[in-house]
């Protein structure tokens, strides 16, 4: 397909952090975009304001008559919706061109240089770092981000069109509609077993991914993962990694061994060894496109994150409160190392969210383990996004298996009282479900008090 030859794109959920990023990509390109999503978000009315129609109501008559022309609409739609949805059948029904978001992204980067970061954990943080660390040494690119840059405030960071940075998404086997130059595994945990049903599945899936990047390009693996490529680790032996680590007023201060040099005391301000780890990998990715050295360290040590990853809404001396994405035991664990580095001698209280009724029987045991770890635990009702209820599945048996006798299953409306009730000096939420309408009350609620 000539996506130029394209005049119209219309996404069905477009409300995605990753459909809402190729809106923008279109927009940016001067083509007419619209779409509909489930529910109304800070991120649609992003879209909104730049003047791209969005509607909240399954219905065609809600679509423009410019977007039901044949000839020239381009249909790009999300996994997430369900094959019943009206829209999507009235498009199929009716001949359009309709395309998955990984396809679009495939055909997008085909003719760029092409960065992809891949994993369980850690892509979205990478990417933005990867795609900031660039922009900051004037390369030509676009970054497609799954999610929010506080340095941007966007999910899409335009500065050219020769060079692609993206996220190379496991989940549906997205990633495999990519064929990158450099390209990075930062972790292959189990996940998304609902898709892939065995681990094994999984991992078959990022060696196939590995076989994607062009016969001239480069893989970076983190150390200790089975497949062949560049190493990278912290205070290990690979080929490229962090050394003699410091924190100095809550910042990371490190040197970097890179197969070349040692780099003398670089600056990142993310904390945890988790986003050392992404630090680490976006800059070596970086080295080997061809960026300047000096350029990277300033540009590194200016990164400011991403929203919802370990995201300051309060940081007083009586009270913090971090908002962050993680829905997956390693990533609770991976947060905890963080707040337990930032805030050794402080209770902290964890509100999580689960997400996916599948995940949550699969993974049971591993969250129970990594959320009794905190000093307070309030779980909140499974978020089911995509699924229908699992029998037997539900925060209460989830609640049951939890170790720490400090813990409740609280309702969204009661969970500023027991809030309230907390000695906690660090409040902590978690999940990938709609608690972050929840941290816009807490923040509320208690920036007055603090």
């Amino acid at each position: 397909m000539n996506l130029k030859s394209i005049h119209n794109v219309y996404f069905i959920g477009i409300g995605g952090i990753g459909m809402s990023a190729l809106a923008r990509y279109f927009h940016a390109n001067k083509k007419q975009v619209a779409g509909y999503d489930k529910t109304a978000s800070s991120i649609t009315d992003g879209l909104q304001e730049l003047g791209i129609g969005v509607h909240f109501k399954d219905s065609v008559s809600k679509i423009e008559s410019k977007f039901l022309n044949v000839d020239n609409t381009l249909v790009v739609y999300t996994p997430a919706v369900p094959i019943s949805h009206t829209e999507l059948i009235y498009f199929k029904n009716n001949n359009f061109q309709i395309l998955k978001r990984s396809q679009i992204l495939g055909l997008i980067t085909e003719n760029t240089f092409c960065l992809a970061v891949a994993g369980t954990h850690g892509k979205t943080t990478t990417t933005s770092i990867l795609g900031h660390l660039m922009k900051e040494c004037n390369v030509p690119l676009t970054a497609f981000l799954g999610g929010i840059s506080e340095n941007y405030n966007s999910n899409l960071i335009l500065n050219g069109t020769e060079v692609s940075v993206v996220e190379a998404d496991e989940f549906d086997r997205s990633f495999l509609t990519l064929s990158p130059n450099i390209a990075c595994i930062t972790s292959m945990d189990a996940d998304h077993l609902d898709i892939y049903g065995d681990a094994s599945e999984l991992i078959k899936s990022f060696e196939d991914f590995s076989k994607r990047v062009k016969s001239n390009g480069k893989l970076f693996v983190k150390n200790g993962l089975p497949i062949k490529g560049i190493t990278y680790g912290i205070e290990d032996d690979s080929d490229y990694s962090i050394q003699n680590i410091k924190i100095e007023n809550g910042t990371y201060v490190f040197d970097i061994k890179t197969p070349k040099k040692v780099l003398k005391n670089l600056h990142f301000n993310l904390p945890g060894r988790h986003n050392l780890s992404n630090a680490l990998i976006a800059l070596a990715m970086s080295v080997e496109y061809g960026c300047p050295i000096q350029q990277l360290a300033k540009a590194l040590a200016s990164y400011k994150g991403v929203k919802r990853r370990f995201t300051y809404h309060i940081k007083t001396e009586n009270l913090v409160f971090i908002d962050d994405y993680a829905h997956h035991p390693e990533e609770i664990n991976a947060v905890y190392q963080a707040v337990q580095e930032m805030y050794p001698s402080k209770k902290v209280l964890v509100i999580f969210q689960p997400h996916l009724y599948s995940r949550t029987r699969d993974f049971i045991d591993e969250f129970a383990k990594s959320l009794s770890q905190f000093n307070q635990v309030i779980l909140l009702d499974i978020y089911p996004a995509r699924e229908l209820p699992i029998e037997g599945v539900t925060s209460q048996w989830l609640l049951g298996k939890i170790t720490n006798e400090n813990k409740q299953l609280v309702s969204k409306k009661d969970l500023l009282t027991e809030i309230h009730k907390s000695t906690a000096q660090v409040i902590l939420t978690m999940g990938a479900g709609d608690i972050g309408e929840e941290v816009k009350r807490i923040k509320k609620e208690f920036s007055i008090a603090s």
